[in-house]
């Protein structure tokens, strides 16, 4: 009996530059994240219609095909029978976008760029300090007290809490610091106040023997091989889910809401918005675009300042 064997059809010169892109995000240490949004843009919602089309290489793009692909977003229907909004639209544009940025620089003939969608701007919500505060005060172990607290004072992203040891503490003339890995590989110091340092201290101090991993937090049970394993992002999601449901707050909450919060006091508080993008390991733009107007309260205490003058009249 013959064996047949299969053939692959050969790649396409479109679908290997984006095979080529997207290990080149890989290689500058682009967020697991990050990267699993731009694969599923690039390789589920971009290259399937470009093979429809009959589009194989970048020279083919130009804008009016481009345009016929945003267009066919804006028609498209989710599971639920909804349209894409024009944010999640964004969020497919915007790596096909850097993915065409990057393959000009490699000599490729391009010439269009698809077009962002105008979409307004959200006012999110965020946790007053008294909330916060609840969220802390519900929680029975000092570990999910702590967790609550350091997304609240030093807003750190979910998986860079996750990635904090206890030799991540650094002290220097007085001063203490978390050493942080953030996006892109990219170390920074952020801040710890007098009062969580000592807490931290106290914690770590009391900490059982057996539990060993210099994780600074550890799950409550032990894995399979019988040690205390490092609390996962998912774990510190759920304490923050728990603390949520146990303070009654109705808002919807999670993780990057708590450093939402905090970054949007530094901004009442009167931080320089530089020092803040250092701090948070934020982008000038990306604090610029956030937090300039903040909320409605801040919009209508600011106007009505600037309108004092005339009612005084």
């Amino acid at each position: 009996m013959t064996r047949r064997t299969a053939i692959t059809p050969p790649r396409s010169p479109l679908r290997g530059l984006v095979v080529d892109y997207l290990t080149s995000c890989r290689a500058r240490g682009l967020m697991p994240k990050s990267l699993k949004q731009y694969r599923y843009a690039l390789e589920v919602g971009f290259l399937p219609w470009c093979e429809r089309e009959g589009i194989s290489t970048i020279a083919e793009l130009d804008q009016r095909q481009l345009d016929r692909f945003t267009a066919s977003l804006h028609s498209h229907r989710t599971a639920a029978g909804r349209p894409l909004s024009r944010a999640s639209i964004h969020t497919y544009i915007r790596p096909i976008r850097l993915m065409l940025t990057w393959a000009g620089r490699q000599g490729e003939a391009v010439t269009a760029k698809p077009q962002l969608p105008r979409h307004e701007r959200q006012l999110r919500d965020v946790l007053s300090r008294e909330e916060l505060d609840r969220l802390e005060a519900v929680m029975s172990s000092e570990r999910d007290r702590l967790i609550i607290r350091i997304f609240a004072d030093t807003g750190l992203r979910l998986e860079e809490l996750t990635r904090l040891r206890a030799s991540d503490i650094m002290r220097s003339r007085g001063q203490a610091y978390f050493r942080v890995l953030g996006k892109r590989d990219r170390l920074r110091d952020v801040p710890i106040g007098a009062g969580l340092l000592r807490r931290l201290d106290r914690f770590l101090a009391t900490r059982e023997p057996e539990r060993s991993s210099d994780a600074l937090f550890l799950s409550h049970r032990r894995g399979p091989f019988g040690e205390y394993e490092p609390l996962s992002s998912g774990g510190i999601y759920q304490v923050v889910k728990e603390a949520v449901e146990r303070a009654g707050i109705t808002k919807r909450v999670y993780p990057h809401l708590l450093r939402h919060s905090w970054m949007t006091e530094m901004v009442r508080g009167g931080m320089n918005p530089l020092v803040l993008s250092f701090i948070a390991g934020a982008s000038p733009e990306v604090i610029a675009n956030c937090y300039t107007h903040l909320t409605r309260e801040d919009a209508f205490e600011a106007t009505m300042r600037a309108l004092a003058p005339r009612r005084d009249r």
